[in-house]
This record gives structure tokens, sequence and C-alpha cells, in this order.
């Protein structure tokens, strides 16, 4: 095992059933590898299979076939329960609907998940995140008295805030007006740098794309490095 690596996906495929019987298949032996503290962008056209493979290697769902191994574990065999506890341990995500409970304030929805970590002082943390991404004013609405970009910054504040090891984002700046998108991408570099975080992102953003350390191309299910 190599101890720099944080994330390792080997010839993953994966296919889902259709209402016919047939299978369709979204991933062809795709495998990369991310190292500790390395940016990995992942381009390429609506339909080609990167959310499909953001979300097997963040152990939302588990692979057909091959193996994704995340700090030197072999996740790809692991119940919805072990897989809930490698989530809890090493990942955080931002998601591009942004999957905010709408019961709960912009500050509670950055709270939440440092409580259940047990993170210490999470409330000024969760306070310090939602300032960084310039909602420090909006912190007690509710995500029904946001916009789609605000609610993107809170899911963003949210993310950050875990200080995870593994941070997946998929569409970060998507939502977000040309300004708010460099600031949140200054974030996300900064943690990047600051705290060793390993980050991968999906996007359309080349820009951003070129900001990290690798490129990966989604084509038809198959996944080939960029330039």
């Amino acid at each position: 095992m190599n101890d720099d690596i944080m994330l390792e996906v080997s010839n993953v495929s994966h296919e889902v059933s259709l209402s016919d019987g047939s299978r369709l298949p979204l991933l062809q032996q795709v495998s990369l590898t991310v190292a500790k503290g390395e940016s990995v962008a992942i381009i390429g056209a609506s339909g080609s299979g990167k959310t499909t493979l953001i979300t097997l290697m963040a152990t939302l769902d588990v692979p057909s076939q091959g193996r994704i191994t995340i700090a030197g574990q072999d996740v790809s065999g692991l119940d919805e329960e072990a897989r809930a506890a490698i989530r809890g341990r090493y990942i955080a995500f931002v998601f591009q609907n942004f999957q905010l409970l709408d019961g709960l304030t912009a500050l509670e929805n950055v709270l939440l998940p440092l409580e259940v970590r047990g993170v210490p002082q999470a409330l000024p943390q969760a306070k310090a995140y939602l300032e960084a991404v310039g909602l420090g004013e909006r912190k007690l609405h509710y995500p029904a008295q946001l916009s789609g970009g605000e609610q993107q910054r809170v899911a963003l504040a949210r993310a950050f805030a875990c200080r995870a090891p593994l941070l997946f984002a998929d569409e970060p700046t998507g939502n977000l007006d040309e300004t708010t998108g460099a600031n949140v991408a200054d974030l996300l570099f900064a943690l990047n740098k600051e705290e060793g975080t390993s980050l991968v992102l999906v996007t359309h953003d080349l820009a951003l794309a070129r900001r990290c350390d690798k490129r990966y191309r989604m084509s038809a299910g198959r996944l080939e490095l960029a330039p």
C-alpha cells in the first residue's frame, strides 16, 4: 500500500438495469489515483459519466466491477453502514443540487455535520466558513429564503467546514456569478494547500480545471488523462 495515495480507482465499471431487463453501461474500466493533498479535475460533456464516477468514489454507491480504495481501505464491497463510517471519517461532498435540509437555517445546515462528527468549537467554525463564502449576514435564513447561488455557497461552506481529508465537488461554481465563483475557487485551493485536503472536482469550467494538479476527460463512460 502506498501511504501517499488518498484515493485509488482500479478498473471500475458500472451499469444499471433498465425496465426491459437490459443493462446500460455507465462506466467502463475506469482507473485513476489521487494523492494526499492533490487536486484533480474531471471534465466532459453532460451524460458522459462524470457524476456517476464521483458518486462511486464518494461511496454513495458501489461499482458493478472493479475496486475503489480510500486511505488504503477497499470500500467496494462494504455495506451502507460501513461506507457511511468511511464518509464520516474521510469525505465531504458538495452536491450539484445542494442537498440542504429545508427545516434548518444556513448556519444549522453547516453546523449539523460538525456536530455529528463531534468537532470541537463547531459553532464558531460553522460561522467562520459561512462568512468566508460571503453569507455571514444570511446565516439565520432558511434554504427557501436563499437564491440558488446562495444555497450553493451554504453547501460549499458545509463541505469546507468539515475539513475532511477528501473533498468531492460536483460543479462547485456552476450556480455562481463570476466574482463569487472565483472567490469560491480560491477557497477550494486554499483548503487544498493549507489543510492538505485532496480535491476531486467535476466541472465544465476549464479555467477551474486548469488550476488542478491533474485533469481527466470523461467520454462515453471512459476516462483518460487530459492535457
